[in-house]
């Protein structure tokens, strides 16, 4: 089940998010002519907004006996590993095609414009392994469920997806098969 309406009028209520969702840059007609990019670099350059960021998913999955962190190349590395530390999960990089050394395993995804691939070493996660996935963004939803596909066929049981923004008229969120989806702020 997705993140409830409750849980989403509570977030908005905390008032780190007002200061997260202020950081974020909307850069018009990039990378091409109709995109509204949510640009995350700028808050990247806000320790407190970027610190809150952080604050959010850990206060979120503190005690949640999860012992998978999967960050999503690339943004995905920037707010997985502080996650996993904090909360004693060993992070799992989910890279695109032959960036990994030594055997993987893959997934491959459908995008607009083509198809792509998520790859992760064999091994990384154990059958039975609680798993949090986590990247800047959903919009369509194909990276995530890669993702999610990727884990749960090393075994690994998906608990939550976990995204700082939301492109909620992309639809990404139905495309999750029910796997409940964590957001901190929607596109502006």
């Amino acid at each position: 089940m997705a993140t409830s309406e409750d849980e989403k009028q509570e977030a908005k209520k905390d008032p780190r998010i007002e200061g997260i969702a202020a950081s974020i840059r909307v850069v018009p007609n990039f990378p091409k002519p109709g995109i509204m990019f949510q640009d995350i670099t700028t808050l990247l350059l806000d320790p407190k907004a970027f610190k809150n960021t952080v604050d959010l998913f850990v206060e979120r999955y503190t005690g949640k006996d999860i012992s998978v962190v999967a960050g999503i190349e690339a943004r995905g590395f920037i707010f997985g590993p502080p996650i996993a530390l904090a909360i004693g999960a060993k992070f799992i990089p989910l890279r695109k095609p032959r960036k990994l050394p030594g055997e993987v395993i893959s997934e491959e995804y459908v995008l607009e414009y083509g198809t792509d691939c998520l790859e992760m070493h064999v091994g990384a996660v154990k059958p039975g392994e609680r798993a949090l996935v986590v990247d800047d963004l959903v919009a369509t939803g194909g990276t995530l469920c890669a993702a999610i596909n990727l884990l749960e066929r090393a075994g690994a049981e998906v608990v939550e997806c976990a995204c700082v923004i939301e492109l909620p008229e992309l639809k990404g969120r139905e495309r999750l098969n029910g796997k409940p989806l964590y957001i901190l702020v929607e596109s502006r």
